[in-house]
């Protein structure tokens, strides 16, 4: 008898032990489980898709599975503002992209030819300007913005018409746009038309002829192959689009601080590989959409400054649309001047 009693005791000890070291091993193991869904509209291969993966993968690592992030990518769960509005009604918890219908301030960092480097774009999303507008989200929108990164690198000219090397290029074409109102700014100051196609839709938009040309990042044209749809590319450079990470405020703010300070963290290193690979890959894009046969017409400095100072009014109009205040578009400027 006595040493059957011995011999539960030894079992209750060493389960015991082992009870303590899982709980030694997972310092969440009282905190439950959540899962985050997130959508974006950007194909396999691209660097939101790929640096998305990479967020999924820290989150599950870190939190010891606990929060358990599922990504779709490709327009999976709808165009980039219906799955903005699946985020502020709760219906998923994330989302990726240049959306900004719900939160237009965001706007301001697209005024056309405003950075010419990446330093100057870091230096902007990274400002309290740019943390100020971001948390103007919360309070408008039921959501929580917790990583601003490049949405694809500076975005390029196209059509099926004719090259585009001036601004008088531009008048008479149809072009593309996703509704944000610096790009219709843009080219209406320009001298042509627009037309709103959901990025989903763009490539058959072109096709068809419901648009004469876009404008997107090369990363963006050789991953959709817009290139197959249009035979003539400008590199201008002439905006670059933030990407915000819109997460529902409601289901962020019942996290854990523990889990909102990891997902922050994790954030933070998706946006940095992300902004890494658009600067690793647009060269091999654009020299891509080159051996496919399409024309990629690099303007002069001469011939760019037509273009920046035909754009000039734009800046004004923002201010007198309320993208932003005078204020702030002089804080951008000296932000973008003082940059390294």
């Amino acid at each position: 008898m006595k040493k059957l009693l011995a011999i539960l005791l030894i079992a209750m000890l060493v389960l015991g032990n082992v009870s303590v070291a899982m709980a030694d091993d997972d310092p969440f193991a009282s905190y439950g489980k959540f899962e985050m869904i997130v959508g974006h509209a950007q194909p396999e291969g691209n660097p939101r898709y790929v640096s998305m993966e990479k967020f999924a993968e820290d989150v599950a690592e870190k939190t010891h599975g606990h929060v358990t992030v599922t990504v779709f990518g490709s327009g999976q769960l709808g165009t980039e503002k219906e799955m903005l509005e699946q985020v502020v009604q709760g219906v998923t918890q994330g989302m990726r992209g240049g959306q900004f219908d719900f939160s237009p301030r965001l706007l301001m960092f697209t005024a056309p030819f405003l950075t010419n480097t990446r330093a100057e774009v870091t230096a902007l999303l990274q400002s309290d300007l740019a943390k100020k507008v971001c948390a103007e989200a919360e309070e408008t929108t039921g959501t929580v913005i917790i990583n601003l990164c490049d949405a694809g690198g500076y975005r390029q000219f196209s059509n099926n018409k004719h090259p585009i090397t001036k601004p008088e290029d531009l008048q008479g074409l149809k072009m593309r746009t996703n509704g944000m109102k610096t790009i219709d700014m843009t080219f209406i100051a320009l001298g042509a038309t627009t037309t709103t196609v959901p990025y989903a839709d763009l490539d058959m938009g072109l096709k068809t002829g419901i648009a004469d040309g876009q404008e997107n990042p090369w990363v963006n044209v050789m991953g959709m192959k817009f290139y197959e749809v249009q035979k003539y590319f400008t590199q201008v450079n002439y905006q670059f689009h933030p990407d915000p990470f819109y997460v529902n405020a409601d289901w962020w703010n019942q996290l854990p601080e523990e889990f909102r300070t990891i997902l922050s963290e994790c954030a933070t290193e998706m946006g940095e590989y992300n902004d890494q690979l658009i600067d690793e890959n647009s060269d091999a894009a654009k020299q891509t959409i080159i051996d496919s046969g399409a024309e990629v017409y690099i303007p002069t400095e001469e011939e760019l400054k037509a273009f920046q100072d035909a754009c000039q009014v734009v800046y004004n109009q923002m201010v007198d649309e309320g993208i932003c205040t005078q204020e702030e578009m002089d804080e951008m400027l000296a932000i973008v001047a003082a940059a390294k």
